[in-house]
């Protein structure tokens, strides 16, 4: 893509992304990634219904009536964009690959977050770190990061999930709002995952294209692996071959929801023939519940 044509598609995705944000997204976002953390404010005189845990027992001595410690939100929040830009992400049976998708995805949030005065960083990884933004603010910094979702070229075209939330949980020390968006077409990440959304507060955005789903019936055909940069000849009109791949399909699909479920992370299934608005808007209205 030459510069030009990413600066159109960043003005674009700008122009449709920042407008939804502000009038779709910004008051459910708020509200389901409130701050996590909890800082000092004042003292005041203890009122009925107060928790003992909150006297502030130096004040209490010293005016020999009890006080209690007054905390508020911490509003600020660092929100980190993971997001995978391995070989199958260039995969796109519609008017969107998937890399094209996520970018608009990214963009949503990332404006959605400055709007509630966040921090937004960025993790680009394939089967190892391929790039890392630290957390700004800002609209310049926003375009940086389309502008670098459209545009950059990974080293690696393989997937290591895993790898990357290592990276996520070395580099990012204050507890974070993480957002990770894949396909999530990698065997095995449970683990990874389960030790990353103890520490910080990790929502799966899974990204697919429905062609994906299924193979097609159409004889003997060259398949090209994205990921592998391999090519196998398959018959496609062999209803074992489909079967088997329905199959690996349905397993892969098996593993990730049960490793959310079983990890305690909140995911979204963002289908790239359909808008993502309403599937957002539901899932933050999930988790402000």
């Amino acid at each position: 893509m030459e510069t030009q044509d990413i600066l159109k598609k960043v003005r674009h995705i700008e122009i449709k992304t920042r407008g939804l944000s502000r009038q779709v997204f910004a008051g459910e976002y708020h509200s389901a990634f409130k701050g996590k953390g909890m800082t000092f404010s004042e003292v005041r005189e203890y009122q009925y219904g107060d928790s003992i845990r909150d006297i502030d027992w130096n004040v209490t001595a010293r005016f020999n009536h009890p006080f209690v410690k007054m905390f508020e939100e911490e509003r600020e929040l660092t929100v980190m964009l993971v997001i995978d830009i391995s070989g199958s992400e260039s995969f796109g049976t519609g008017e969107h690959f998937k890399r094209e998708y996520i970018a608009e995805v990214a963009a949503v949030l990332s404006f959605s977050a400055i709007q509630n005065n966040d921090k937004i960083g960025v993790i680009l990884f394939s089967s190892k770190i391929e790039k890392y933004i630290p957390p700004q603010k800002g609209r310049k910094h926003i375009l940086r990061i389309i502008a670098e979702l459209l545009k950059f070229e990974p080293e690696e075209r393989g997937t290591d999930i895993s790898h990357a939330l290592k990276y996520l949980t070395g580099i990012v020390k204050k507890r974070c709002t993480t957002f990770l968006i894949s396909d999530f077409i990698d065997p095995k990440f449970d683990n990874a995952l389960m030790i990353a959304n103890k520490k910080h507060d990790v929502a799966a955005l899974r990204v697919f294209d429905p062609g994906e789903k299924e193979l097609p019936p159409l004889g003997m055909a060259e398949l090209y692996d994205p990921e592998t940069g391999r090519t196998k000849t398959i018959d496609t009109s062999s209803k074992r071959n489909r079967k088997l791949y329905q199959q690996w399909w349905e397993n892969l699909e098996d593993y990730q929801q049960t490793t959310f479920k079983k990890t305690g992370v909140d995911s979204v299934n963002l289908p790239t023939d359909e808008d993502y608005v309403q599937p957002l808007v539901k899932f933050f209205k999930k988790r402000s519940l």
